[in-house]
């Protein structure tokens, strides 16, 4: 009995994918697995379904019958910051990886893939996961402060003069990563293996993306930034609280 239930997970995905087949064996492998699957054979109700339910994950088909996987994408950021979401895509196409790493994907796989890769990469995004709620309950944040700018990493809550702002995970786990870390000088490819992930490599401009939609949420005027710095040649820095004062 014990160990029927050391089997069962509290993980629920959602596989938005039109084509049945992949849908249905994903959903199977998965559930085999031990993750209570869904599926959805339209972005519209794919989309629908998303933002009924706390997904612990989302596999999302780019190519999809009503609203393509992109904009699915763009409205599940829109109204959850932290749901999970694996972009799935028969193209090689760099613009549609950088296109959905920039809308906030988690991740992406190019058809075809092996089940068993999958499989693997599911379970590196949960221990990624759990890694980062281990880190967050055992340790004690103290609010941030720079300016008039505010960061609680654990509500992942930003604010500007008292007023909330709306990040997405990637632009909060960006801002955090340079506000624990002030004055260090970070290369574009640095932030990517720490942000988004070493297998990333060779999406600098997606970094570039990142900053400039922090830099207009947090900067009074983005083209002269007070936060966020650019070092020439290298990459960003946050700025010292004495270049603050």
């Amino acid at each position: 009995m014990e160990a029927v239930m050391e089997k069962i997970k509290t993980e629920s995905i959602l596989i938005i994918e039109d084509d049945r087949d992949i849908a249905e064996l994903l959903r199977l492998n998965l559930s085999e697995q031990g993750y209570r699957a869904e599926v959805c054979h339209n972005g519209l109700a794919g989309l629908e379904r998303a933002l009924e339910e706390n997904w612990s994950l989302i596999i999302l088909d780019i190519m999809l019958p009503g609203m393509d996987g992109f904009e699915v994408c763009k409205s599940i950021r829109s109204s959850n910051r932290s749901m999970p979401v694996l972009m799935l895509t028969a193209k090689s196409d760099e613009l549609d990886k950088v296109l959905g790493l920039e809308l906030g994907a988690d991740g992406y796989m190019t058809k075809p893939f092996g089940i068993r890769e999958l499989l693997a990469r599911v379970k590196s995004i949960f221990r990624r996961i759990e890694v980062d709620r281990e880190q967050n309950s055992s340790k004690t944040y103290r609010e941030l402060r720079f300016g008039d700018l505010q960061i609680f990493p654990e509500k992942r809550k930003v604010l500007l003069r008292n007023v909330p702002l709306e990040l997405t995970t990637k632009e909060f786990e960006l801002l955090l990563l340079f506000a624990d870390n002030p004055g260090r000088a970070y290369s574009r490819q640095e932030l990517l293996d720490v942000v988004w992930g070493y297998q990333y490599g060779g999406y600098s401009h997606t970094v570039n993306s990142h900053i400039n939609r922090i830099r207009n949420k947090i900067e009074d005027d983005s083209s002269e930034p007070r936060y966020i710095k650019t070092v020439w040649g290298m990459g960003y820095r946050f700025a010292e609280k004495g270049e603050l004062t």
